[in-house]
């Protein structure tokens, strides 16, 4: 069962107050219904974290050129700072909080750990994103067709090679095969 969230103003400005220029948004943000009255000008990024609680949505260039804040947005990744929430209006946003069901990781964030794919971790739920859309559209992908899918996410920290292997081993995994020797190693 999901809850909608109460409409209301959560804006410090007076969108919610009569004759402000604000609007009302509904989407499901990770299986949850949400609905808010706000500021046609607000980001879908500042609507998820500030209104929804998924701080995992990071912020980093505010440009979308890092992909940090990317989301799945009905199932295709968008980057959430240069998205309007009224862009998502009726749509189903995933973001790295709900790509595992419970408590436990999903293979994929299993793999990053275990295969060291994060260091600071800034850049993670971005990366995380986009490897669910790339491994959803290509379950057994290359190296390159790996490196391909990620190129539009900046990590500072890990030298993209940890996340590869991490990439490698859930693929497998997913498609319900044992990692390679190569790739179930840890580094």
């Amino acid at each position: 069962m999901s809850a909608t969230t109460e409409i209301g103003s959560t804006d410090s400005d007076d969108a919610g107050n009569a004759g402000d220029p604000g609007m009302t948004v509904r989407m499901t943000v990770n299986g949850q219904s949400h609905a808010r009255h706000i500021d046609p000008r607000r980001t879908l990024s500042d609507f998820l974290r500030k209104d929804c609680g998924t701080t995992g949505v990071h912020l980093g260039c505010e440009h979308g050129v890092c992909g940090a804040c990317t989301v799945l947005l009905d199932g295709r990744t968008a980057r959430s700072c240069c998205t309007l929430a009224a862009q998502a209006d009726g749509a189903d946003v995933t973001t790295v909080e709900g790509l595992a069901d419970g408590p436990e990781l999903n293979p994929l964030q299993e793999a990053f750990w275990k295969h060291h794919g994060l260091q600071c971790g800034f850049c993670t739920p971005g990366f995380l994103i986009v490897i669910q859309e790339l491994l959803a559209e290509n379950p057994d992908p290359t190296d390159e067709e790996i490196r391909e899918g990620i190129s539009g996410n900046i990590c500072r920290c890990t030298g993209y090679q940890f996340i590869v292997d991490a990439v490698r081993d859930a693929a497998a995994i997913l498609r319900g095969e044992q990692p390679s020797a190569a790739s179930g190693s840890d580094h």
